[in-house]
């Protein structure tokens, strides 16, 4: 074994000691819906995919694929800025814009790298970031990246966030990034109070709502939507496109300044190869079936209800969620993994979520529910958690 891999295997022999190791497990087939699942050779009920309108296999978007990718070929061969930006991710671009009243959107290839993107625009050396404490990692990393002074505030805190900018002042360039839904504790940001703290001191907001997006508001145009903030008020809004939109990919939308700025000067956009025109068809479908069949946000928003009630009535911990990211508190790290490996054999898939993910003292599981789930199938899933209680693997206590 060389320097370097003992040197990684001691660093891994200390990640299990503290019970943190992650398996990843493979998934051999797909029912349609994409709820019932075959994992390892054991057929199973998901509640962990971010597919919450069920649109990843809708036959209208698989169809829209299909076809692209025999027009387009199945790569784009190229950056955007090279040859790699073809007629379906133009068009894209136009349509993304239009559905979250922006005048402008660009397509990056992942969220991660979308917000790396707008940080390392906006702000450098010498300029400030104030994030959510519990913000998703891709916004620290990219406050962290960008070489300013960063901080964070209390979740949810807007008290603290306008105590930070007060102290920063107006003189200085001040980055504020927030998630919209929070992934992992489901619950949304203050938008409307953010936003007029950031107001009043002239500072920038990004919202990340990749959660958001495609399940609140009014047409499903996400958090900032709900809120009732337009350009102004939000002048960043980053969109994710692999969770409720069902295909891949992400994008930023805002002024048409601020596009090309992005546009000419963020790596992760110059540097990178474009999504699959492909895709990018696929996702234009995906919004239209959207539009079509809004049936599906108030399906997955009444899943999350329903097992909300339940939970409450089965006396067990939850958070503060009206989303379809309903985590069940758990704490100690191995009681999360016990419990979500008793789930799985009575054949439903619920990873447990543990630091550094969610922090310390605060393991979880992290229940998403999807339009594809039927209400049996919630109710499937109640009955085994209250399985769970009476054989003591969750405490209805372990929320105090």
């Amino acid at each position: 074994m060389s320097r370097v891999d003992r040197r990684l295997a001691e660093e891994l022999a200390d990640q299990a000691a503290l019970g943190r190791s992650r398996r990843r497990r493979t998934v051999e087939a797909r029912a349609p819906g994409g709820v019932r699942v075959t994992v390892e050779g054991r057929e199973c009920l998901s509640f962990c995919s971010n597919d919450y309108l069920g649109l990843a296999d809708h036959p209208r978007i698989v169809a829209a694929f299909c076809d692209a990718a025999r027009r387009w070929g199945v790569g784009s061969g190229a950056s955007h800025l090279v040859s790699g930006h073809d007629a379906e991710h133009h068009a894209l671009e136009q349509e993304l814009a239009g559905f979250v009243s922006r005048p402008r959107a660009l397509l990056f290839s992942t969220g991660y790298m979308a917000n790396l993107a707008v940080a390392s625009v906006l702000v450098g050396r010498g300029d400030h970031v104030l994030e959510d404490r519990l913000n998703h990692a891709s916004l620290l990393d990219a406050g962290l990246a960008a070489g300013a002074r960063f901080a964070r505030y209390a979740h949810g805190d807007v008290a603290a966030l306008r105590s930070k900018l007060t102290a920063i002042g107006t003189a200085a360039r001040t980055l504020v990034m927030t998630d919209g839904v929070f992934s992992m504790d489901g619950d949304i940001a203050p938008l409307r109070e953010i936003a007029a703290a950031c107001s009043a001191t002239e500072a920038p907001l990004l919202v990340d709502d990749a959660h958001g997006f495609g399940v609140l508001g009014a047409t499903g145009a996400g958090a900032v939507e709900e809120a009732g903030l337009g350009v102004d008020e939000v002048p960043i809004l980053m969109c994710t496109l692999g969770k409720a939109v069902g295909t891949f990919g992400a994008f930023v939308a805002g002024s048409p300044m601020l596009i090309e700025n992005l546009l000419q000067r963020a790596r992760t956009y110059i540097y990178t190869t474009a999504l699959p025109p492909a895709v990018a068809a696929a996702t234009r479908e995906s919004l239209r079936v959207m539009q079509d069949e809004p049936w599906r946000r108030s399906r997955v928003l009444e899943h999350a209800a329903r097992f909300r009630a339940g939970m409450a009535d089965l006396g067990l911990p939850s958070l503060p969620s009206r989303t379809p990211i309903q985590p069940v508190l758990i704490g100690a790290e191995a009681a999360a993994v016990v419990a979500s490996h008793a789930l799985f054999d009575q054949g439903f898939w619920v990873p447990a979520i543990r630091p550094p993910t969610v922090p310390v003292g605060t393991s979880r599981l992290r229940f998403t529910f999807s339009a594809s789930h039927t209400e049996a199938q919630v109710e499937q899933l109640l009955a085994a958690l209250r399985t769970l209680r009476d054989c003591g693997v969750i405490q209805p206590t372990a929320a105090a």
